[in-house]
């Protein structure tokens, strides 16, 4: 006690510790061991697993607890916990929603967006420029937060100006456990890299909703599972667990920079940059019509075991992720043979945008493998809207401002192929001997552009052979390569020293491309 009847050290002290005590108990002693029973960590065990160090924020800000006819019972925790951390020796903005407390729902002065907590994490990482790396899990809404406010309110009030210039400013990574509902939700998706535990869920609305709104009674994974949010594309991959998700996050953040102003690091490789990839020749048929893994070819040619994919669970007819070549972070897309043949519908396209923007926004060069026969035909790819997409894909290589270099792998036919490099800008497009183009495949081109003469035939399957022969014969690669209508011809085995020449000379045009971000 004070002697003078003034201030006290040991008091103010004890005062401190007991507020921190109850901090720590986030939603209180049941909450938390309901969530540890349904296998899921708290958000104080998940930022404890992902930093080395956490100086927390906010850690004293609590509001009223009320019961449902207004009755107070008491104060909470904020449901929103954040600070400055570092993880992998990197300060990072890292924040989080607390679902023990009113399930992770925001408070009055305490909302996830500005003026509170989850808007302060964003400001960090704004005005720091340093990543921001959010856990989500919260219903995104609750009624009792107009009780909080003493009336109700419009949600267009929150702002989200800063959660979308971040997205060009610093790498914005999410992870999803249990449930991402509403305004959670669409945090999670505004980002540059997500990822959800397979027994998590994601949606709009949850099932009360869905049934109030029309009359559909439907199970909650049913509704948007881990499993359907990956597959439709709104989180970009699915994990086994939480320590599977937090995995995934370091993995990303570790191929890109800080910031825009900077360049991603290039770390040290022990494989050597003139290795030949002789297994190329195995994964690529000699029979053309014959599909292959695309993520063996991938493997084949990027440093060892760096290559990390990204959105497998979608637009499966293109294969995205991040990778390294002689220990320079790169981006890669390759067709996918096994999926649609490897036409472009519209999903892949939504898909290489994605990459595209990433790549563009950090300063990283993007190494394309192509063998696509075209954009995907037919009544269903018309009705998902693949023209609409597939020039947004084309966009995505004309606005780009980093090296592409591309290998023509196999097919390379129609509007497609324009979405694959950019003749404006130097798109260096490297051939295999393996490789074949043109406006259309001679199969279906033959038919649309001599289907008269073929159909007037006294043999029509004989007329059509003789036609697909003379053409096959014009599709040579080497008259292209000796027209200079491509780069350049290189053997499959040399691809990996030919690419990493290329991007090492690269590096200085990035370079260029971060100062003009200043």
């Amino acid at each position: 006690m004070s002697t003078t009847g003034g201030f006290s050290w040991s008091d103010a002290l004890d005062e401190f510790e007991v507020r921190r005590a109850q901090a720590r108990e986030l939603g209180g002693e049941r909450r938390v061991a309901r969530q540890k029973n349904q296998g899921r960590y708290t958000i104080r065990e998940r930022i404890d697993a992902i930093s080395e160090r956490f100086s927390e924020i906010g850690e004293f800000a609590v509001f009223e607890e009320h019961d449902a006819l207004g009755n107070r019972l008491g104060t909470l925790s904020s449901s929103y916990v954040c600070g400055l951390a570092k993880v992998d020796g990197r300060s990072v903005a890292l924040g989080g929603e607390d679902f023990t407390v009113r399930a992770g729902a925001p408070q009055s002065y305490l909302d996830r967006m500005k003026g509170g907590m989850g808007g302060f994490v964003e400001d960090l990482a704004h005005e720091y420029k340093i990543p921001l790396l959010m856990f989500v899990e919260g219903i995104g809404g609750d009624v009792s937060a107009q009780e909080d406010k003493g009336h109700t309110y419009l949600t267009s009030s929150l702002s989200w100006t800063r959660s979308f210039e971040l997205l060009d400013e610093v790498p914005v990574l999410t992870m999803v456990s249990g449930a991402a509902v509403g305004g959670s939700a669409a945090r999670a998706v505004a980002s540059h890299f997500s990822v959800m535990t397979k027994d998590s869920v994601l949606f709009a609305g949850g099932p009360p909703l869905v049934r109030r709104a029309l009359g559909i009674e439907i199970d909650k994974h049913e509704l948007g599972g881990g499993p359907v949010a990956t597959a439709c594309g709104a989180v970009d991959n699915l994990a086994r667990d939480e320590d599977d998700a937090m995995a995934q996050l370091r993995t990303v953040l570790s191929y890109l920079p800080q910031n825009v102003w900077q360049l991603p690091e290039r770390t040290a490789c022990d494989d050597p940059v003139d290795r030949r990839a002789t297994e190329l020749l195995d994964i690529i048929p000699e029979n053309r019509r014959q599909a292959y893994r695309a993520a063996k070819v991938v493997k084949a040619v990027v440093d060892r075991d760096s290559f990390f994919e990204i959105g497998s669970r979608w637009g499966k007819s293109l294969v995205s992720g991040l990778a390294r070549i002689d220990g320079m972070p790169i981006g890669v897309l390759a067709s996918n043979p096994q999926h649609l043949g490897g036409a472009m519908d519209a999903a892949a396209a939504e898909k290489q945008v994605r990459l595209m923007n990433l790549c563009t926004t950090f300063h990283l060069p993007v190494l394309y493998f192509v063998d696509v026969p075209g954009f995907m035909v037919g009544p269903q790819a018309e009705r998902a809207n693949v023209m609409r997409w597939g020039v947004r894909a084309i966009q995505s290589v004309v606005e780009a401002t980093v090296p592409i270099i591309t290998v023509q792998v196999r097919k390379a036919y129609g509007l497609a192929v324009s979405a694959t490099s950019n003749p404006d800008r130097l798109g260096l497009r490297l051939a295999w001997p393996s490789g074949e183009w043109g406006d259309l495949p001679i199969e279906g081109g033959v038919e649309a552009a001599y289907r008269r003469e073929i159909e007037a035939a006294d043999d029509p399957a004989a007329m059509r052979a003789r036609i697909e022969d003379r053409m096959r014969s014009l599709v040579d690669p080497w008259r292209t390569v000796e027209a200079f209508g491509v780069e350049h011809m290189i053997d499959p085995r040399e691809t990996r020293e030919v690419v990493a020449s290329f991007l090492e000379a690269s590096q200085d045009a990035l370079a260029v491309q971060k100062r003009k971000k200043a």
